[in-house]
């Protein structure tokens, strides 16, 4: 194999012009901006933000790399499949960019009725419902209404999304007048802007109406804002704040609304928020915010700023956030290119005809998603940010046995690792109360799923969580061990031993309730000689079977990855030495799945026979192959155990929805299965008619509850664009496979770049025909690793802080 290596430091080659991240932390330095990307508490008094002092704007040509379009404006009544999502990490709206009625649904992500939830019902479960459990609500809804630009009068209507701005947008022409808007969510300046604007001698001429949505009465004007502030049944302190300005014409409040007339531009600012504050100690409240007066003041002080200077502020602080990772998996028609983003995703499944940038905008789609919805403040759950009602399905809880692990994949693949503070952030805040109510109410005596050994420590969780450290549906005693995994998982990508210090009470107190929860019981091996292993007490394999299986292969995998990864944190921070070798002792005790001779399939019941439904969505016992990885398609997982899971993944099937396809296209990519992988990949960008399975016009994955009714599920925007760059590199510690499972739809040509790697590094390669071309190997932390490309495998060595090129592999 012809290679040549090349030492170098992060500047960018010269014969590569791909970005890179320190061109984005260079460009927003050089624009004024801080350069941070770390956590904002939730709705507090900031400083003013640093302004840029040069334009961080791209080029039109540069942002229509990343840029979405429509030919039409939303409907009000499905903001959930045609409304347009912009965020900064904490408030978030949908966006209809109707021309005469521009509406908008405001979310706070701190927002939530319900409380701790921490009195069991007589079966030993959690009460789950909107009051007493909890749900995330709408903080207020926002509209312009503008006479004479109703859709009828207008021509040439384009609507976009600009995935590497920020920034959501509507153009067109009411009597050979252009007319252009623009909305963002800015991080800096903590408020939702909108700015109209026109050419040619228009105007504007409306009015901007501010509304409650719990029933809200005492919406007042106060200067130049209109404000409401109320409190939920649970005394969480609310509110929302709007002004609007402009440089020409009348802006003037008129009781509950704000009315301009004659303005040939305006501009339109909303701020708003809770008193919440991720305290345990103080019950998730900060009796020091008055969520109205700050809502106030935020957007006042953002309209002292002139239009340009908000936008600038915004896109030079969502482009570092966005950064430099880039997605090329080949050049689509020129008859794809002309069809809008729904023409595309309808003749995509129509015709059956790869669109390989379609399919990498669905990528970036995922990033631009989880930059809005997952900086500070709370997690991403599960509807994300957006909502378009005050009841949503599952409460738009946070679900931890899938969906908030899901959501997370693609942080540190996609070159968003700071996005996965919000995950790390939200885990430790509920800690307290997570083990607080695990050591009162876990055993129970009418809790199906108690330690039978009537010990207990440490902590865990119920199915459903919220934010004030509550549970709801039932007790999930796994669910420790999958969070950790996630958070383990964020410290392999970036080796950050600050980081694992600061999840260790995490990781060891889910260690101690496992070493608490475990049971002694006999097997026998392939020859017939008894054993003593340790197995899971009582449990459900999500979710389906029986309720109070013991050994669920489930529960049996995670616990397995737990304990080693403990093993990996105390030697990495040279502590608790003796308690690790215990924890050592364990795992080597710990019973592994075998495969049923009945079913020819991995055993998810620790029994001969299948137990649930054979295609279920949930692939709970597949979790080591995925997101594990101790069931591997090498010499280093026994043929058997191989088999086993590749035919009970077979069985599972092709058909499903959403995250559960996504899931499957995970797993199989981990097989090297590509079209496989990549079939599940079309099948989520399916167009969603009625409310059926697949994407909506906005592309956000809709879920089929029943016919005619579709539901939002985020998940799937995460986990299927994981999917896509797991097929393209796969990672663990001191392992790289490069195309994996590359389909042909992509094999031309292509390339990514900024993709993170686990054992520290960030890769970018090219490749034609299938193989690899080039590789720049950068480390963030990793030194060695074992790289297969093109069928070979070498050894490579990086600096840390440096990178390595590899030519003619």
């Amino acid at each position: 194999m012809d290679i040549q290596q090349v030492e170098t430091d992060n500047s960018e080659n010269s014969d590569n012009n791909r970005p890179s991240r320190r061109n984005f932390l260079a460009l927003a330095a050089a624009a004024g901006v801080a350069t941070t990307l770390g956590t904002m508490s939730a709705f507090t008094a900031s400083a003013a933000p640093l302004r840029p002092t040069v334009s961080p704007m791209l080029s039109a040509a540069d942002a229509a790399k990343n840029q979405l379009w429509w030919q039409a404006p939303g409907s009000p009544n499905s903001m959930i499949q045609q409304g347009l999502p912009v965020g900064n990490g904490r408030l978030g709206a949908l966006a209809s960019n109707d021309p005469a009625s521009e509406f908008l649904t405001i979310t706070d992500d701190t927002l939530w009725t319900g409380g701790l939830n921490d009195t069991l019902q007589s079966d030993g479960q959690f009460p789950y419902g909107r009051d007493d459990f909890g749900s995330y609500t709408l903080l207020a809804q926002l509209t312009v209404d503008i006479p004479g630009h109703d859709l009828g009068s207008v021509d040439n209507y384009r609507r976009t999304l600009d995935l590497g701005q920020g920034l959501v947008g509507a153009s067109y022409q009411v009597s050979g007048v252009g007319y252009e808007r623009q909305i963002f969510a800015s991080r800096p300046d903590d408020a939702i802007v909108l700015h109209f604007s026109q050419g040619g001698g228009g105007s504007y001429t409306g009015t901007v109406s501010l509304a409650g949505t719990h029933g809200e009465s005492n919406a007042h004007s106060s200067g130049p804002t209109v404000s409401f502030g109320a409190a939920l049944a649970n005394g969480l302190k609310y509110a929302a704040a709007v002004t609007a300005y402009s440089s020409s014409g009348k802006v003037g409040v008129a009781g509950t609304s704000i009315s301009f007339s004659g303005c040939r531009d305006l501009t339109v600012v909303v701020s708003g928020g809770t008193d919440y504050a991720p305290d345990a100690a103080a019950k998730y409240r900060d009796p020091t915010v008055d969520p109205e007066h700050l809502a106030r003041t935020k957007v006042l002080a953002a309209s002292g700023q002139s239009a340009t200077t908000l936008l600038h502020t915004h896109v030079a602080d969502f482009r570092a956030a966005f950064g430099p990772f880039a997605l090329d998996l080949g050049s689509s028609s020129a008859a794809q290119r002309a069809l809008d983003t729904w023409g595309r995703v309808q003749a995509r499944w129509r015709d059956n005809v790869p669109d390989p940038e379609l399919e990498a905008a669905y990528v970036q789609f995922g990033r631009y998603l989880m930059v809005s919805g997952s900086r500070g403040s709370l997690p991403l759950n599960l509807q994300g940010l957006w909502l378009d009602g005050n009841d949503p399905d599952w409460m738009a809880d946070y679900h931890t046995d899938i969906n908030l692990q899901m959501n997370y994949w693609i942080a540190d693949r996609a070159g968003l690792s700071p996005c996965f503070d919000a995950f790390t952030d939200y885990c430790l805040a509920q800690l307290p109360s997570w083990t607080d109510t695990t050591q009162r109410l876990f055993n129970s005596s009418t809790n199906r799923y108690r330690n039978s050994s009537g010990k207990i420590a440490g902590w865990t969780v119920a199915i459903s969580t919220n934010p004030y450290g509550g549970g709801g549906w039932w007790w999930h005693p796994a669910g420790n061990a999958w969070l950790c995994l996630n958070l383990f998982e964020h410290y392999e990508y970036t080796q950050d031993t600050a980081y694992l210090q600061k999840i260790y009470p995490l990781i060891k107190g889910a260690v101690e309730f496992w070493e608490a929860r475990l049971i002694t019981t006999t097997v026998k091996d392939a020859s017939g000689a008894s054993r003593e292993v340790l197995i899971a007490d009582s449990d459900w394999s999500p979710e389906q079977g029986p309720l109070d299986a013991k050994g669920i292969t489930y529960a049996q995998e995670l616990v397995w990855n737990l304990f080693g990864h403990y093993h990996t944190t105390t030697a990495a921070l040279g502590k608790d030495a003796a308690y690790s070798a215990t924890v050592d002792g364990l795992r080597d005790r710990l019973y592994l799945p075998v495969v049923s001779p009945t079913t020819g399939w991995l055993e998810e019941w620790m029994t001969p026979d299948n137990l649930g439904e054979t295609t279920h969505r949930h692939l709970s016992p597949l979790i080591g192959l995925f997101p594990g990885d101790r069931i591997r398609p090498d010499d280093s997982t026994p043929k058997d155990i191989l088999a086993g899971a590749t035919a009970l993944l077979t069985a599972r099937g092709m058909t499903s929805f959403g995250w559960a396809n996504a899931w499957r296209s995970l797993c199989w990519a981990r097989l090297k299965n590509a079209e496989k992988a990549y079939q599940l990949v079309v099948t989520n960008l399916k167009p969603s008619v009625n409310g059926s399975n697949g994407s909506a016009m906005n592309l956000f994955d809709i879920y089929e509850v029943s016919t005619g009714r579709g539901i939002f599920q985020i998940e799937a925007n995460f986990g299927t664009p994981s999917a896509v760059i797991e097929m393209l590199v796969y990672s663990r510690p001191g392992h790289i496979e490069l195309l994996p499972a590359l389909p042909a739809a992509w094999a031309a040509s292509g390339s990514v770049s900024g993709v993170g790697v686990r054992g520290g590094f960030v890769a970018d390669l090219s490749w034609k025909n299938g193989k690899v071309t080039q590789l720049t190997l950068r480390s963030v932390g990793g030194r060695a690793t074992t790289l297969l490309a093109n069928g070979s495998s070498r050894q490579v060595s990086v600096t840390p802080g440096q990178s390595v090129t590899l030519r003619n592999l």
